[in-house]
């Protein structure tokens, strides 16, 4: 495994879906099988399309900055923050597997919406 590569191919999966072109990124990143743990998006690379072509036709305007991008083995975990209409901020964490052909095959995550106060000074990011 290529961590470098992994961690590249993973952001550039990622920004591929979320800015508009999911099928792409399905074509150039994802392998055979597609797990998926997020309970909104259904299992397959069809629910992974379905999911981010909705997402782009209701809010086109959606930005995201990757923070963070760690990997370990075949796992690649990236650190976010997606901003949404009216300046509704999210911070997330995703988790994506490769598989034996440096594909991407399962995906877990983890979104928070950032709160307008908080019990200390330190920020989500």
């Amino acid at each position: 495994m290529n961590t470098d590569t992994n961690k590249k191919n993973t952001i550039d999966f990622y920004k591929t879906a979320y800015l508009g072109k999911p099928k792409e990124a399905v074509e150039k990143y994802v392998g055979k099988e597609y797990i998926q743990h997020n309970p909104a998006v259904a299992n397959g690379t069809q629910g992974f399309i379905d999911y981010f072509d909705k997402m782009q036709r209701e809010y086109p305007e959606k930005t995201i900055e990757f923070l963070r991008c760690i990997a370990e083995g075949d796992l690649v975990a990236l650190h976010t923050r997606q901003i949404w209409p009216g300046n509704d901020q999210y911070v997330t964490m995703d988790f994506f597997r490769f598989d034996e052909a440096g594909k991407i095959c399962e995906h877990w995550d983890s979104i928070q919406q950032v709160p307008t106060d908080a019990a200390n000074n330190n920020c989500m990011f």
